[in-house]
C-alpha cells in the first residue's frame, strides 16, 4: 500500500484507520525498524480485542523476528499489563490498540525495557524513517539467524502485582459496578479483582471491538450514562469505568455522580505519601486542579508541575525520582510500576481507601475536590498565535495576576486561573479555567472565551 506515515505517526504513537491508512504489511516494516532502533535481542508484543488487532500484532512480530530479535507474544492483554510484561521482563515492548479510539483504528504503543516511553524524541522519528525508507527502497532481507516466536502467559502475574501494590484484605466488603465498555478492562478486571471482598457487578465485559454499547471513552460524558444509572440502581458503593486498552480509569460515586480525575489523583497521592514515610515528589499537570499540589503539599510531599502529556509526565517521573504523577485526563503513574501509567492500580487505590473507613465515597472525595472547574472547552481560531497574544495583553500587569508559559498560557490570580493550550494537530485553542466558586469560575471562563473566539 501507499502510506503516508506523517498521517499516523503522532508524537507518542502510531494509530491510523486499517486498512486505508495502515495494514499488516505496514506493521512488519514497523517490527522490524523496532528491532532495528531499539537494538534489542528479544521484545514482547500484546494486542487488544480490535477484529484487526491479532493480525497486525504477529506481522509487527514476524517483521522483528526477521531482524533477529526473539519475540515473547503475550496476546490478548490491557496497554498497563502490556507495561507489566516490559517491566517485568525487562524487554522492549508494543501494544496494539488504537485505546478509545472508534472501531476502525488501531495503532501501537511502544516502549523500551522498563516500559520506558518511545516518542518523537526517544526512537519514533527513527522508526518512522527507517519506514519510509524501506517503504520506498523495499525492505531488507530477513537476518540470516531469525529471531524466535514463543507465547506467554502473564494475566494472572500482572494481577498479583497489582494486589501486592494495595493492601485490600481487610477492607470492608464493597459493591462495585464495572463498565469495560467491551474492552480489555473485561479481561483483566475478574483476574485482578479475585479473592478480594468485592461484590462485582460486571458492565459489558464482553470483549467487542466492534464497542457494540457504546465507545470505550469515559472522557466523553455520554459514555458514562449507562454506569451513571446502574450504581444507583444496583445499591453499588462506587462505579468504575475504563476506556478500550483499559489504562484510564474513571469513577462515579453511589450516587453516579462523576469523580473528578484531580480528586483520584489527590486521594492517590495521598496515600502513596502515606505509603513512603510522609516524603516524595508527585507529578502532576498544570490542568490538574490546585488542589492536587495542596493536598501533596500537606501530606508531607513535594508536587511537581508539567505539560500536559504522557511523555512529559514519565520524563519528569524518571527525572525527579517521582513516587506517583497524575493527569486530569485520568492517566496516574506509578513509581512501583516502572513510572507507567496504569488505571487499575489506580482503581485499586480507590476501593481501598473507600474500604478502610465507613462513609460513602461522595463523603471521601469531597475533602479531594475543592474548586470548581470548567472541564476542556475547545475553539476553533484562525490563527492561535494571535488568539494567544491578545489574552496575554488583556491580562498583563494586572494586580495579582500571574502569566506563565510553560505549556500554552497560564494566567492565575489568588482564586482562580485558567490555562488556555493550542491543540498541535487541529487549529484549536484549549481553555481550562478553575476557581473557588461556581460564580468565579463562570467569570473567568466567559471573560477568556470571549478573547479566545474574538
Amino acid at each position: 500500500m501507499t502510506a503516508d506515515l506523517s498521517q499516523i505517526v503522532k508524537a507518542y504513537d502510531v494509530r491510523g484507520v486499517v486498512p486505508d491508512q495502515w495494514d499488516e504489511a505496514l506493521a512488519g516494516l514497523f517490527g522490524a525498524a523496532f528491532a532495528q532502533v531499539t537494538g534489542a535481542a528479544a521484545i514482547v508484543v500484546g494486542h487488544d480485542m480490535r477484529p484487526s488487532s491479532p493480525g497486525l500484532s504477529r506481522a509487527f512480530a514476524r517483521g522483528a523476528a526477521d531482524r533477529g530479535a526473539d519475540v515473547t507474544e503475550i496476546g490478548l492483554c490491557s496497554t498497563d499489563q502490556l507495561y507489566y510484561a516490559s517491566g517485568a521482563l525487562n524487554l522492549p515492548g508494543a501494544m496494539f490498540t488504537a485505546s478509545h479510539n472508534p472501531a476502525q483504528y488501531n495503532g501501537i504503543k511502544l516502549c523500551r525495557a522498563g516500559a520506558a516511553p518511545v516518542g518523537q524524541d526517544t526512537g519514533l522519528a527513527q522508526i518512522r524513517e527507517l519506514v519510509e525508507r524501506w517503504l520506498a527502497e523495499g525492505a531488507p532481507d530477513p537476518v540470516r539467524r531469525p529471531g524466535t516466536l514463543s507465547s506467554r502467559e502473564t494475566l494472572e502475574d500482572y494481577a498479583a502485582h497489582l494486589r501486592s501494590l494495595v493492601d485490600l484484605t481487610s477492607i470492608r466488603p464493597l459493591k462495585v459496578v464495572v463498565d469495560a465498555g467491551n474492552g480489555m478492562g473485561g479481561h483483566t478486571v475478574p483476574s485482578v479483582f479475585a479473592g478480594l471482598p468485592l461484590t462485582l457487578v460486571p458492565m459489558y465485559f464482553e470483549l467487542d471491538g466492534t464497542f457494540p454499547n457504546h465507545e470505550a471513552n469515559p472522557l466523553d460524558p455520554a459514555n458514562l450514562v449507562d454506569l451513571q444509572k446502574r450504581v444507583p440502581v444496583e445499591g453499588a458503593d462506587l462505579g468504575i469505568a475504563f476506556d478500550g486498552d483499559a489504562d484510564r480509569c474513571f469513577v462515579v460515586d453511589e450516587h453516579g455522580d462523576p469523580v473528578s480525575p484531580s480528586a483520584i489523583t489527590a486521594l492517590v497521592a495521598a496515600r502513596e505519601l502515606a505509603r513512603n514515610g510522609g516524603k516524595g515528589t508527585v507529578i502532576h499537570n498544570l490542568i490538574t486542579s490546585r488542589t492536587v499540589p495542596e493536598v501533596v503539599k500537606e501530606n508531607g510531599g513535594t508536587p511537581v508541575r508539567t505539560r500536559v502529556g504522557h511523555s512529559f509526565i514519565k520524563a519528569e517521573m524518571a527525572r525527579n525520582g517521582a513516587i506517583f504523577g497524575g493527569e486530569h485526563s485520568a492517566h496516574y503513574y506509578f513509581k512501583d510500576f516502572w513510572n507507567a501509567d496504569t488505571g487499575m492500580l489506580a482503581a485499586l487505590h480507590v476501593l481501598a481507601a473507600l474500604g478502610g473507613q465507613e462513609g460513602p465515597l461522595s463523603a471521601l472525595v469531597a475533602q479531594y475536590d475543592r474548586y470548581t472547574g470548567s472541564g476542556e472547552i475547545n475553539s476553533t481560531v484562525a490563527d492561535q498565535s494571535t488568539r494567544l497574544a491578545a489574552i496575554r495583553t488583556a491580562y498583563e500587569g494586572r494586580p495579582g495576576v500571574t502569566l506563565d508559559d510553560l505549556d500554552g498560557l497560564t494566567v492565575a490570580a489568588a482564586d482562580w486561573w485558567f490555562n488556555v493550550r493550542p491543540s498541535n494537530t487541529e487549529p484549536l485553542l484549549r481553555l481550562n479555567a478553575e476557581a473557588k466558586d461556581e460564580a468565579t469560575m463562570t467569570k473567568i471562563r466567559d471573560e477568556a472565551l470571549a478573547i479566545i473566539r474574538g
